[in-house]
């Protein structure tokens, strides 16, 4: 009832429950109160030419469950949050009972997780148990954005991708720290540092050439001197720099579309990524074997070509 910025919706209710509760009662103690209706007990009314509906008492089992249930339902919101804004005899809150829950669980799974606490990604990689844990941890946390098979999508990373197909490190303590942690990938606008809307045209075929992609080699030739100011974070021979998480731009992995035009809009727009961090829903014990996990799926992966 916090969301409301008076008591009235508290007081309503509390008086619907309350009135609610004693309308039973009532309904109780007149449906009790027999009144003869016709000489044979019936209530004169008769169906199918031979039921006859009697005007019987009601069962006494039936009567004690029906009180009874009142009185559980006094005693439930005298003891319980049901009156309104009133928190009942036992302060009992369902955020409280979640906390409690979750501590309780934590608990438990601090058990299944105190195995792996420590042992390299190396060695987990080739624990069965670990991984099909890892595996787990993925699917429930990660596979909404990079896919259940890892592969990612448009504007997600690859994480089979190995070497400097990746936008980071690979190693297992770069992916454990950007799971604990987040990361945040941009990518400015350059149109205006570049130059004429041709400019950036002709940077775009330069950078296809760079990978083998089909491009314009006159275009691609009038945008290598203009690549410059690409270079600053991509390198002077575009291989990237997995420090700041620029792209290799010599391979054919393209996370944000592929073609001319793809690569004009990300030059003239620029680009933002957010990887969110785990911290605050996975404990550490849980992001060092998803780490691994993570980690055992690009040692697989020999060439890129995505």
């Amino acid at each position: 009832m916090s969301d409301f910025v008076s008591n009235g919706w508290s007081i309503f209710i509390a008086a619907a429950t309350v009135l609610g509760l004693l309308g039973c009662l009532w309904l109780l103690f007149v449906a009790s109160k027999r009144q003869p209706m016709a000489a044979d007990n019936s209530t004169g009314h008769v169906f199918d030419e031979t039921l006859v509906e009697m005007n019987n008492p009601l069962p006494r089992w039936w009567m004690g469950l029906f009180i009874l249930t009142v009185v559980f339902g006094f005693g439930y919101v005298a003891l319980y949050p049901g009156l309104g804004s009133l928190p009942g005899k036992l302060g009992w809150t369902s955020r409280n009972q979640l906390d409690a829950d979750n501590r309780a669980a934590t608990a438990a799974m601090a058990q299944v997780y105190a195995q792996f606490k420590g042992v390299p990604a190396a060695v987990l990689s080739h624990d069965p148990k670990a991984m099909a844990t890892g595996e787990r941890l993925f699917i429930n946390n990660c596979a909404a954005c990079h896919g259940s098979d890892a592969k990612g999508s448009k504007g997600f990373p690859n994480l089979t991708l190995s070497g400097s197909a990746r936008l980071t490190s690979g190693e297992p303590e770069a992916i454990e720290a950007t799971i604990t942690n987040g990361r945040v990938g941009m990518m400015p606008v350059m149109a205006g540092a570049v130059g004429s809307a041709t400019d950036v045209r002709n940077v775009a075929n330069y950078v296809l050439s760079l990978s083998g992609s089909p491009n314009d080699p006159i275009a691609a030739a009038a945008g290598k001197p203009k690549f410059a100011v690409c270079a600053a974070c991509h390198g002077a021979d575009g291989k990237g720099n997995q420090a700041i998480g620029a792209p290799n731009l010599t391979d054919k992995v393209w996370l944000h579309g592929w073609g001319e035009d793809a690569i004009v809009a990300m030059v003239t727009n620029g680009k933002t990524n957010v990887m969110p961090a785990q911290a605050g829903r996975l404990t550490p014990e849980q992001i060092h074997v998803l780490a691994s996990y993570v980690w055992s799926l690009s040692q697989s992966t020999l060439t890129p070509s995505r």
